[in-house]
């Protein structure tokens, strides 16, 4: 079996805008809340600057930050024997699966990821560390992971358990 080493491949570069539309989308909503809370009179005070601070904060650093950071470390490549992923921002977990102990291989294109043109390719395992995910793929290439790994599994010997 292959190296543990870094994949090849990066994610499509719109994940850095499908990133930061995600986070900015889960921003407004903190600070929606923290907005009707300190509205309310449920945060009152000099908590309720802090509240709104600490929203906003958060915001700006998950669409100007944190996209650019998951960007830089996700990675993915598909050999003939093994799936490699690099994932994460803050935890990095890079794992590889031999492909005979690929089970299935799914695909996931949620609201915010079409509007980019991108996939996510979850492939499960015979594992108990569970699946391994990689977001942000052109949809192209989305299709030929799962095409390329479809191929290599029914050729593989074993049964993935």
């Amino acid at each position: 079996m292959d190296q543990l080493r870094e994949p090849r491949h990066l994610v499509a570069p719109r994940a850095k805008a499908m990133w930061a539309t995600q986070y900015g989308v889960a921003g407004v909503v903190v600070l929606a809340v923290v907005v009707v809370l300190v509205w309310t009179g449920a945060i009152t005070g000099v908590w309720r600057y802090v509240a709104c601070a600490a929203a906003a904060l958060l915001a700006v650093v998950g669409i100007c930050v944190v996209p650019f950071w998951r960007y830089a470390v996700h990675r993915w490549e598909i050999t003939d024997t093994a799936v490699y992923t690099q994932r994460g921002w803050l935890v990095r977990e890079r794992r590889i699966a031999p492909v005979s102990r690929v089970q299935t291989v799914d695909t996931e294109r949620g609201p915010i990821d079409q509007l980019f043109g991108l996939t996510t390719v979850t492939i499960t395992t015979a594992s108990a560390k569970g699946e391994l995910r990689i977001e942000g793929l052109r949809r192209g290439d989305a299709e030929k992971v799962v095409r390329d790994l479809t191929t290599a599994t029914a050729v593989s010997p074993g049964d993935a358990t």
